[in-house]
């Protein structure tokens, strides 16, 4: 078979870098029990940057001693791209969330010969799934291999607003000590009110990670977390993100991209929160009416915006939240750590063997299985292809 896999460029200074640590952590099971991705083998050190074009997640000597053709690019967009010119006979495409080969309707009437259309991460809303299911393609993502790291990541851009790290440092980096100009803006998060939208996996690990800094717990879900969670971190539950973003100062979001949050944060949306309010959004870009948080930062409704999700991906250079005041964005790297791509990089070289060999691919994994509907822990899809009522995010 042929495998298409698109994957982000290698890093400037060359490939492979120098890595500042010599190994992982070893986990024996996600927080919630489900097992880790068990890959007959893995052709990997985990700890090794796989998620570049170079490191084709690993799988290039396993691929291609089975006879497969493997091709990997980073080169996505646009009608002469690489993976344009691959894609029509290609049999499986992989690729990252962090940088997208976005399989549109118009894509998947191209790839005639296509079977398996692979996330290697969480997240397949590049993939137009009404067109996979009328084609019968198999869409599968890793549930789970980088729920923490994002849900760290989404931590961190929250101190960093709330402290105002970001531009504290840049006094030091331009050789200033400016005290007054750095905590001008600077607040302790300890008693704050925080939200977040979406307590799936992400949304609850963030929720754990933020109780010990005492603040006042709020979330916003489709279906209320059991009594017994809701004591344990001391939750204030809200029917509808309307009632949550009004009674915070920080909202982090995790919810899946759907009819019904996409631009959910517009100007109306904005000017019901507390001025000086922070939003962390590490869940997809296309939540927020994209000018209308350059108009709230401007305005001082928010007093910060972070996250690492943009669109398109990757944005131009001119694009806006580059350059708006008081923001900590990141490119897209939050579920790509070297401790992440361990993980779906044999995530998704389990699903291969499974799909290589014609045994189910676990459940947990699928979204669209040969085009009928396959509920996963992390997503559930209607035949629209819009995400159901019960989905939360992963």
């Amino acid at each position: 078979m042929k495998v298409l896999c698109v994957l982000y460029p290698d890093p400037l200074t060359g490939y492979p870098p120098e890595y500042v640590r010599d190994a992982l952590p070893r986990l024996t099971a996600y927080p919630d029990g489900m097992s880790l991705p068990t890959p007959s083998a893995v052709d990997f050190t985990p700890g090794e940057l796989l998620g570049c074009v170079s490191g084709g997640l690993g799988l290039r000597s396993f691929l291609e001693e089975q006879g497969h053709e493997f091709v990997v690019t980073s080169d996505k967009d646009g009608e002469d791209s690489v993976f344009e010119r691959e894609l029509p006979d290609a049999d499986v495409v992989i690729s990252q969330p962090f940088w997208p080969a976005y399989l549109s309707a118009e894509r998947i009437a191209k790839a005639k010969k296509l079977k398996l259309a692979l996330t290697a991460g969480i997240g397949s809303d590049h993939v137009d799934l009404e067109a996979a299911i009328r084609r019968g393609i198999t869409v599968a993502e890793e549930t789970y291999s980088n729920s923490i790291s994002v849900a760290e990541h989404a931590v961190m851009q929250l101190l960093c607003l709330v402290r105002n790290f970001v531009s504290s440092h840049e006094w030091v980096r331009n050789g200033g000590w400016n005290i007054a100009d750095a905590v001008s803006r600077a607040y302790d998060i300890e008693g704050m009110d925080v939200g977040v939208i979406a307590a799936g996996r992400i949304g609850r690990a963030v929720l754990k990670r933020l109780k010990p800094f005492d603040v006042n717990l709020h979330y916003m879900n489709r279906h209320r977390l059991p009594e017994a969670v809701e004591r344990e971190l001391g939750l204030t539950y809200h029917p509808d993100v309307r009632s949550l973003v009004r009674s915070v100062d920080a909202v982090s979001v995790h919810a899946p991209l759907q009819p019904e949050t996409y631009h959910l944060f517009d100007d109306e949306l904005l000017a019901t929160m507390r001025r000086g309010s922070y939003i962390v959004n590490t869940a997809r870009a296309e939540i927020m009416v994209r000018d209308a948080v350059v108009r709230a930062l401007k305005s001082g409704r928010l007093a910060g915006y972070a996250g690492d999700v943009w669109y398109p991906q990757p944005p131009a250079p001119g694009h806006p939240w580059r350059t708006m005041p008081h923001n900590a964005m990141t490119p897209h790297m939050s579920g790509s750590t070297l401790s992440a791509q361990a993980r779906y990089a044999a995530g998704t070289r389990e699903i291969l063997e499974d799909f290589f060999a014609g045994r189910p691919i676990r459940d947990e994994y699928l979204i669209v299985d040969g085009g009928k509907l396959a509920g996963t822990g992390a997503h559930a899809y209607t035949t629209s292809g819009a995400a159901s009522p019960g989905s939360t995010g992963a």
